[in-house]
């Protein structure tokens, strides 16, 4: 594998690296690079980032340029993301918008849908949630029982969803429902697109273990959307979901590895001044820990070969969610050990950083198919082994 920037690409890098120097800077700059997105005037704070990356022309890298994108190639689009990590960018609150939904319409919308949803997206004008995961409907989400049926021109939805992440602050959500009862799990599926500031859509916060609430419910009671928001095929759309499905796990998380390596980093100093980097157990344990960041990033430089290649990105993206889910829960977990009873007390600055890290990472697992979904996909669909018995 080969992967020396061409210098169009490095010039792209200083041009990259130059404006998050000039912008990233007072408000947008504090927001930091955590999972926490706050709540009220931060925000504000982070849609208007979005603004600001989207006067940028930082928003639709990818896209083609006929969509209103850049159309760069996937190098750029790696350096981009590589760049904003480093410059620890605060989390992407468009990431629904730009990196799943927009993909989705390009591939699958109507002219009327991509022209309604695209140029706001691009824009930062609007913002997006996933309707995935119900309460019965997590990893399996061929089990979804929230029902949508069409009255006259209009969409009525029923039901509910849960673990919808950014709902308190998107415009939209995307939602997966069931438009036949009488048919078989996979089938029977609408993927449909929803206004959520109307009287039949009710959010719920959930409270985590962080202290934080960027996971949401969202109850439906006759909520209702247009019939022309139904995107592929009536009752086909698990395709769609699939589809959706591809893009995230496909070039979403490149730059994940490099957040992970600044914690990673910033761990090794804290145990530094405390004086456990001569301790023979806790330098193994990050020998050990540097090693499987490492694993994590050749793992993803495969991915962009392949990419690089046309190849499209498979089911084994699921080795890359196994490891890095467990593989940030044991960086949790040392650091708490680092911290020692000091991890105890909560405390703000790089103290409450590794709580929080700690604690949010005992998601992963969860999150995005679980670990135990994760090992089916491999063993059946890359090893080839038989499948679960039912």
């Amino acid at each position: 594998m080969d992967f020396t920037f061409s210098p169009t690409d490095e010039l792209f890098r200083v041009e990259v690296r130059q404006w998050l120097h000039d912008h990233l800077i007072d408000a947008f700059a504090k927001l930091g690079d955590g999972n926490d997105f706050g709540e009220g005037e931060e925000l504000l704070v982070r849609k208007q980032w979005e603004s600001e990356l989207a006067s940028g022309g930082w928003v639709g890298l990818g896209w083609p340029i006929e969509h209103g994108g850049r159309d760069l190639p996937l190098t750029q689009q790696l350096i981009f993301n590589e760049e904003y990590a480093r410059a620890r960018g605060p989390l992407r609150v468009g990431f629904f918008g730009e990196q799943l939904l927009g993909p989705t319409l390009m591939a699958l919308g109507t002219p009327a849908q991509k022209s309604r949803f695209l140029p706001r997206i691009l824009e930062a004008n609007e913002y997006w949630c996933q309707g995935f995961s119900e309460p019965d409907a997590g990893s399996d989400l061929a089990n979804v029982k929230t029902t949508a049926v069409l009255d006259g021109d209009e969409w009525v939805i029923n039901g509910q969803k849960v673990w919808t992440s950014l709902g308190h602050l998107a415009d939209w959500i995307f939602v997966v429902c069931r438009t036949d009862a009488t048919a078989v799990k996979h089938r029977g599926i609408s993927f449909i697109l929803c206004p959520m500031n109307q009287p039949g859509v009710e959010l719920r916060p959930i409270k985590q273990l962080t202290g934080t609430a960027e996971f949401n419910e969202v109850f439906f009671t006759n909520a209702r959307t247009p019939a022309n928001m139904l995107v592929g095929e009536f009752n086909a759309g698990w395709s769609v979901v699939m589809a959706t499905l591809g893009f995230e796990r496909g070039t979403a998380f490149l730059a994940q590895q490099l957040r992970f390596a600044n914690e990673y980093r910033a761990l090794v100093a804290a145990a530094t001044q405390r004086g456990l980097n001569t301790d023979p157990i806790v330098r193994q344990r990050f020998a050990r820990t540097y090693s499987g960041l490492e694993i994590m990033r050749l793992t993803g430089l495969r991915t962009v070969t392949q990419m690089l290649s046309g190849k499209p990105v498979g089911p084994e993206s699921s080795i890359g969610k196994l490891h890095w889910s467990r593989w940030h829960q044991q960086l949790g977990e040392l650091a708490m050990d680092v911290l020692g009873p000091e991890g105890l007390v909560l405390a703000d600055g790089a103290v409450g950083d590794f709580q929080y890290m700690f604690q949010f990472s005992r998601a992963h697992t969860i999150y995005a198919g679980s670990s135990e979904i994760q090992r089916n996909i491999v063993g059946e669909r890359v090893l080839g082994l038989p499948r679960e018995p039912s």
